[in-house]
């Protein structure tokens, strides 16, 4: 039996704006979206993997989400490092930097960390 990755749910408060983000940080785009009476359900993907972010928006949960101490994270691999961390730093959205690591965590609208690491060989 094996199982494959497919996808890793996000709770925003607004899907339009966390959309946004996700397109402009990351070039992802919708694939699929879900939508009934008590929420929205967005699927962002990279084009290149299978792999989905899911983006729900829920209409009767107007507060902001609790994410706890935030050690979670989604991690995304840049083939050019420098440049999405120079498009980051413009964007104003690093939070936290390892240089001796290699590594930096930019945040949401919602306040979700991620990790942006170069290709290494």
């Amino acid at each position: 039996m094996q199982f494959t990755m497919t996808h890793y749910n996000f709770n925003v408060a607004d899907v339009v704006k966390s959309i946004h983000f996700y397109e402009e940080a990351f070039g992802l785009k919708e694939v699929r979206r879900i939508t009934n009476p008590k929420f929205v359900i967005v699927f962002m993907g990279d084009g290149v993997s299978n792999f989905r972010l899911e983006l729900t928006q829920q209409f009767d949960h107007p507060q902001k989400y609790e994410l706890g101490e935030n050690e979670t994270h989604l991690g995304f691999v840049s083939d050019d490092f420098d440049v999405a961390h120079q498009k980051h730093k413009a964007m104003g959205i690093i939070v936290y930097e390892n240089p001796k690591m290699g590594i930096y965590f930019v945040e949401d609208p919602d306040g979700y960390w991620l990790e942006i690491v170069p290709i290494r060989k």
